[in-house]
């Protein structure tokens, strides 16, 4: 495997071909019938490189009606975890020393351990991650793919027991292995898909870093992250003409609501209709890199339909989560390299959670508890209540209320005076 980077998962069109003879007896791969299938989903390792056994496996699964395809889509993306994990450490899926801590499997089991506790993942992201990279050993094991001659593990029968639908006390019993991750809810109090905000000194000491060592485009998106709270699915499908339909909140000057979800052509998780709060400097500094150089010349490269996006790579494609997840992961490496310890555990998604823990914390301070979620709710484009409640919980279990209140009202309010070339705390 190559380097230190991540892999990647890809979505594909597959059409099945089987071998039959054609004029004079001679070998020919013909179309066998079946429907194509769409958005297979496919691991390839940095150096570009498929992963086949993985592949095969998404392959086998998505050609069998039992199994629907987005049940293989989010099978592939636990399993891409497990990729990431082993290029990153230079690891071999295979590999299955004697000694039981050094193997990978065991490694990548103790991390998701690790990130649960830390309040990375959720308990059941790391159960269902863990299942699935043992789901795949089983299936690669019984296709004779892994090639050791001694067990990956050890496993044992649970008994679940059950009532049917008269009342009669049942037991079900399922195969498990002492690799299995039991689903515990992490203790003490988390936001929206368990991630923590960062302290305010954090996000400032982290925007400072990106501005002179990440790509532009990484620390705008994370910029736009940490003050409107958005998404990383909905800021890569940003557009330059939406820019122009932010229009200035009259009860609040200096934010701008830009409208997103549904008729838009921005995506938001659940189609969710809503306006992003833009303060009015993250919105000039959108606008001036829409237009600078850079990003044209970006723009010149990529498919017609495409060239409106806001960001876009250096070789004209739009930027999707795995490919945002992919500079963080990257920028992570060199920040911890530059002392930035606080980045070590470090996911996109965190600019939300802290956007979320500020803006409620101010809303909180300044009375009205109704009028608090209401704005957060609506700000964070949540679906369910129950969501936004999460924050004022989280915001009344924290020692910290007011050091986050300072700390908020000078970001928020302040970035007028902000130079977004070289962000200063």
């Amino acid at each position: 495997m190559a380097g230190d980077n991540m892999a990647r998962l890809e979505y594909i069109s597959y059409t099945f071909f089987t071998a039959a003879l054609a004029g004079a007896n001679e070998p020919a791969w013909i179309k066998d019938g079946r429907r194509q299938l769409e958005q297979l989903p496919q691991i390839f390792w940095d150096d570009g490189s498929g992963w086949p056994e993985a592949n095969v496996w998404a392959l086998e699964r998505a050609a069998s009606a039992k199994v629907d395809i987005e049940t293989v889509k989010r099978t592939m993306k636990h399993l891409l975890r497990y990729a990431n994990f082993l290029e990153f450490n230079r690891l071999d899926w295979r590999h299955f020393p004697m000694r039981r801590e050094e193997q990978a499997l065991r490694k990548f089991r103790k991390q998701l351990i690790d990130e649960r506790q830390s309040g990375e993942l959720q308990g059941s992201t790391t159960t269902n991650c863990m299942a699935a990279v043992i789901q795949f050993y089983r299936f690669a094991d019984n296709k004779g793919l892994v090639g050791i001659h001694k067990p990956m593990w050890t496993d044992r029968l649970a008994a679940i027991p059950f009532f049917d639908s008269a009342g009669f006390k049942r037991t079900m019993v399922r195969l498990s292995s002492d690799l299995s991750i039991p689903n515990k809810t992490r203790v003490g109090a988390v936001l929206e898909d368990g991630l923590l905000p960062l302290r305010a000194e954090h996000m400032t000491e982290l925007l400072r870093y990106t501005a002179e060592h990440a790509v532009e485009e990484l620390h705008l998106m994370l910029s736009i992250g940490f003050f409107t709270g958005a998404r990383i699915g909905t800021i890569t499908t940003l557009t330059v003409a939406s820019l122009n339909t932010a229009r200035e909140d009259p009860l609040t000057p200096g934010v701008f609501l830009l409208p997103v979800g549904p008729g838009t052509g921005i995506a938001t998780k659940f189609s969710v209709t809503g306006e992003l709060m833009v303060p009015r400097d993250v919105l000039t500094e959108l606008k001036r890199y829409a237009f600078s150089t850079q990003r044209l010349l970006r723009a010149a490269k990529a498919n017609p339909d495409e060239k409106g996006l806001l960001f876009l790579t250096r070789s004209g494609g739009p930027y999707t989560v795995e490919t945002t997840n992919r500079l963080v992961h990257e920028m992570r490496k060199r920040a911890l390299g530059a002392g930035l310890k606080f980045v070590q555990r470090f996911r996109f998604h965190q600019t939300r959670a802290t956007f979320g823990t500020w803006l409620m914390t101010l809303l909180l301070d300044a009375g009205g508890r109704a009028d608090a979620i209401r704005v957060v709710r609506d700000a964070m484009l949540h679906k369910d209540e129950k969501t936004t409640l999460g924050y004022i919980h989280f915001v009344e279990n924290t020692r910290a209320k007011a050091h986050f209140a300072s700390e908020f009202n000078s970001a928020f309010t302040g970035l007028r005076e902000r130079n977004w070339n070289k962000v200063d705390a």
